[in-house]
């Protein structure tokens, strides 16, 4: 993930690791080792970040001089951290079946516990909402300035099989949903029918033969279209809105595992890194590939519409 306001890049890794890159001069600023693999990180602000994993810590660290705290943990590893600029709260998702709300600035940091339908596998925030996709192919929603009040809404993914990630519109209305047998699903907030009624799905990193799972997505920060990562090692760009393809990357030596746009949408993080769907084999080793975009990347194209 990067900074709010910088190129700065945070990632973790099964390594046990939490490393800072500056994405725009290619150079390592910091590692920070952990005692278990590290599944997701994010920033607080500029000086401070966040992560969870395998250990079941919710961790902060401080850039400047390298310290570290625990907020507290979970009962099962942490899979997705999340940290809201709008409520100033951390919210955290584990296989324990819980997302739990931690306010970092207070002596006791866990604000709220929120039972969840299986374990928690993707998450992500849309002003002051959360998304979160489970086992079991349940989605559900939360206002997080009326938490106690439960979930705003709970869904079935309209895809059939396992989600692997979700992320959100950049005006508000709605997600997008990958699963493990390359679709994509574009939802709706709305409960109405008039705007259920535009929901769909699509195919993607797929060949004739061979489905792949979708594993990563990121919104363009200005123009809202969309990049999609696979285990085929390709990524995507998408218009919603237009229902197109705009871009395709050429093909990664192994599989998409995450994807970050920076502030301004200049620059694409891309990790590359086998996800052992074929289980134990030989694969390259891994990497962050940090791609320079151009707006016809990303830009959506005029629409020629037939009289």
């Amino acid at each position: 993930t990067f900074g709010p306001s910088s190129n700065n890049l945070l990632a973790s890794s099964w390594d046990s690791c939490v490393y800072l890159y500056d994405a725009g001069a290619n150079v390592r600023l910091a590692s920070f080792p952990c005692k278990a693999a590290v599944l997701d990180c994010c920033f607080w602000d500029p000086q401070h970040g966040f992560c969870g994993g395998l250990d079941r810590s919710l961790k902060m660290f401080d850039f400047n001089n390298g310290s570290e705290s625990v907020l507290g943990s979970h009962n099962g590893a942490i899979r997705c951290v999340e940290f809201s600029l709008h409520s100033g709260l951390v919210f955290t998702g584990g296989w324990d079946g819980q997302m739990l709300a931690w306010d970092p600035r207070s002596p006791s940091p866990c604000v709220q516990s929120l039972p969840q339908p299986g374990k928690v596998f993707t998450m992500a925030l849309s002003d002051n909402r959360v998304v979160v996709g489970t086992s079991g192919r349940q989605v559900v929603t939360y206002d997080m300035r009326r938490l106690t009040a439960g979930p705003e809404t709970q869904r079935e993914s309209s895809l059939k099989y396992q989600t692997r990630v979700i992320r959100c519109f950049n005006d508000r209305t709605g997600y997008a949903l990958g699963s493990i047998e390359g679709r994509v699903a574009v939802e709706f907030f709305d409960p109405s029918p008039e705007a259920q009624a535009k929901k769909y799905a699509f195919k993607c990193h797929r060949t004739a033969d061979t489905i792949f799972p979708v594993n990563a997505m990121a919104f363009h920060p200005i123009f809202g279209t969309f990049a999609t990562g696979g285990c085929d090692g390709i990524v995507n760009v998408w218009d919603g809105q237009n229902k197109k393809r705009l871009s395709q990357f050429p093909k990664y030596q192994t599989g998409i595992s995450s994807l970050a746009f920076n502030h301004d949408g200049s620059l694409l993080a891309i990790a590359v890194s086998y996800t052992f769907e074929q289980g134990e084999i030989e694969h390259p080793e891994d990497t962050i590939v940090i791609r320079l975009v151009s707006d016809s990347d990303v830009r959506q194209k005029p629409v020629n519409v037939r009289k």
